[in-house]
């Protein structure tokens, strides 16, 4: 069975958004009468990579002529990782009359469908890992509804390999994850069905929210030779605070994008997600035109993946990186951002 995400938000969401209804997009009339278009941007936490999905989102649309206090006025929210504000946001958009909603990250993108599915306005979503099983998608990528964007899907096996090249004695490898984010729950079960193959044993720990990252983090790396973090948005927020004590225990920490890697994580083969959003913002665009609604356009994966390393890292662990190896990254870096 596919697991509904949407199903966890507020009960009183389905009532308060069927009052206030919606328009839909745009028509090309009211645009040329200068009435341009209104969306709604919510964003589920702040971070690095979700951050970078905004700003691409916007590039997107920009480069197809949807510009930003243009012809385009943007309303921006940040639920902090609240699901139940990730519903209240996008009601309240839809109480604005937004022509379209753009949600970044899973939870984000469940409550904005659930919110919007009953009044014709559009949700076009980035940063999903698994819009199948997140119920956004049906099995063969259609959208079940006025709701499509791009998933950032992880390269698992290629993560894996990576760390054993780092790695090469290394037995146990721990991740951390929020057991009501279902975007970390599908991609576990990647690497629970692939680790072997590359020798390893998975050590996992869930948490429920931000308050007890701390105390499963010494737990998790007191257990295990490194800890690879996945997209999971609440572990994302927290990640100072892993790479802090990984650090004082000198324990490996692998990122899952370049972001991660510039704040503290040894190495990641992941994506570039001003390169996700701005894929997203392109797909709106076609909605925002009336060029193709969002249930006609399939979800979309990112297609290149890079390898990102940060030798300042690698040196305080006292770890050696082959040269050729470390010339083969798409980006290297040799300090650790402040942010």
């Amino acid at each position: 069975m596919k697991k509904k995400a949407v199903a966890v938000l507020l009960a009183g969401i389905m009532v308060f958004v069927t009052a206030c209804g919606g328009k839909g997009a745009p028509t090309t009339e009211n645009k040329a009468e200068g009435k341009g278009y209104t969306i709604g941007i919510s964003q589920f936490a702040e971070h690095g990579s979700l951050d970078n999905c905004r700003k691409g989102f916007l590039e997107g649309l920009a480069e197809e002529g949807i510009v930003e206090g243009e012809n385009l006025t943007v309303e921006y929210q940040n639920a902090q990782a609240d699901t139940g504000a990730a519903g209240q946001i996008a009601a309240t958009f839809l109480s604005h009359k937004a022509d379209l909603i753009c949600a970044v990250a899973t939870p984000a993108a469940a409550a904005a469908y659930t919110a919007a599915m009953k009044t014709g306005v559009p949700v076009i979503y980035t940063a999903v890992s698994d819009p199948v099983g997140s119920g956004l998608a049906n099995a063969d990528g259609s959208p079940v509804g006025e709701v499509t964007g791009t998933s950032d899907k992880l390269p698992v096996e290629a993560q894996l390999a990576m760390i054993r090249e780092i790695l090469p004695e290394a037995k146990t490898i721990g991740i951390l994850y929020t057991t009501s984010e279902t975007n970390s729950e599908a991609t576990l079960r990647e690497y629970e069905a692939h680790v072997e193959e590359y020798g390893f044993e998975l050590v996992t720990t869930g948490i429920s929210n931000g308050s007890e990252l701390a105390l499963a983090a010494d737990n998790l790396i007191s257990r295990v030779d490194c800890v690879n973090n996945l997209t999971d948005n609440t572990v994302v927020q927290g990640l100072p605070t892993i790479l802090e004590k990984a650090g004082k225990a000198g324990v490996p920490v692998f990122g899952s994008e370049l972001e991660q890697v510039k704040a503290g994580c040894l190495a990641a083969v992941g994506l570039d997600y001003v390169a996700l959003g701005r894929q997203t913002g392109k797909m709106a665009a076609k909605v925002l035109k009336g060029e193709a609604k969002a249930s006609e356009q399939n979800f979309e994966l990112i297609s290149e993946y890079g390898l990102y390393l940060n030798t300042k890292v690698a040196s305080d662990l006292g770890l050696a990186l082959d040269e050729e190896y470390v010339s083969s990254a798409l980006e290297s870096y040799d300090s650790v951002s402040a942010e």
